[in-house]
């Protein structure tokens, strides 16, 4: 914007106006023809605070980007959507309420599919408060220094542990990523329990039918319960509170995962721009990104 204003001799702000004049001339997709969504948030900064981003699956395209987050963020969309006669079919988003009770109440007929880096995302934390927890308890020096050590190595995959790359960073010497794992959870079972479960957890998704998965969702819930961990009897409970939502995955296998890519593109055309001032603006630049190609130089 910068460089166009000075190359033509314009002030910033008539160039900037001019750019969302052409903004708002550009076409809209149209709504009618939407059969699956996804919802998320995204953080643009202390100026503009949150954003809600709502993305045609199917499309890839930005349908809807409201002020804040929660119901609200989406009320003006969901009217619009009901007046366009769309037949909504499912909905990927994380498990928070705000977002669940605005497509419950405005799409009644559409499933919620919970997404599955989202629960996982949720179960990490949980094994990172237990292993905070079980460090401030330590008193034996050791196990205290090994579950220091460890946090990174419990929130990544089994198939990443000891990978070339993390191979190649390792010092002469040292022990790897699967000594020093294991060396932790052969000092404290409500770690090895924990872990264990959230490994097995992303299993859920991996199921042949949606009926082995009821199974399996129930036998895992069962196994947490009856740990004795309070964090792992909290994440069964939610589990249970939200297993039509998890279970929908079958019927509908959507994810937010494009939206993360969306994401990406928005957090980039904010550094390309230095941050935008005019929030109208920057909201027009996000729906249409689907316009716009963009390239990373340098």
């Amino acid at each position: 914007m910068s460089d166009l204003a000075r190359h033509l001799g314009l002030s910033w702000e008539t160039a900037a106006g001019i750019d969302q004049r052409r903004l708002e001339a550009l076409p809209r997709p149209r709504l009618k023809h939407l059969r699956l969504l996804a919802i998320d948030e995204i953080y643009s900064g202390k100026r503009h605070g949150y954003l809600t981003i709502v993305l045609d699956l199917e499309s890839r395209v930005v349908v809807h980007v409201g002020d804040g987050r929660g119901a609200d963020a989406v009320a003006r969309f969901f009217r619009k959507l009901k007046r366009s006669g769309a037949e909504i079919q499912a909905v990927a988003m994380d498990m928070a309420g705000g977002y669940v009770k605005a497509v419950r109440e405005s799409l009644p007929q559409a499933a919620h599919v919970f997404d599955r880096f989202h629960v996982i995302k949720l179960m990490n934390e949980k094994l990172t408060e237990l292993r905070r927890d079980l460090y401030r308890e330590a008193v034996d020096r050791l196990e205290r220094d090994v579950l220091k050590g460890t946090r990174w190595l419990l929130l990544m995959g089994q198939e990443t542990l000891d990978s070339p790359a993390r191979q190649a960073k390792r010092k002469p010497g040292q022990a790897s990523d699967r000594q020093r794992l294991d060396a932790a959870l052969e000092l404290n079972a409500p770690l090895a329990t924990a872990y264990y479960l959230k490994e097995k957890l992303r299993v859920f998704w991996e199921q042949r039918t949606r009926s082995r998965a009821e199974r399996f969702l129930d036998s895992w819930c069962r196994q947490a319960e009856s740990s004795g961990i309070r964090m792992l009897h909290t994440m069964a409970k939610t589990l249970r509170g939200h297993r039509a939502g998890l279970l929908a995955w079958y019927d509908y296998p959507i994810s937010t995962g494009p939206l993360e890519g969306t994401n990406n593109k928005i957090k980039l055309i904010q550094h390309r721009a230095y941050g935008y001032r005019n929030k109208e603006h920057f909201r027009l630049r996000i729906l249409n990104l689907h316009h716009t190609r963009l390239k990373i130089a340098g």
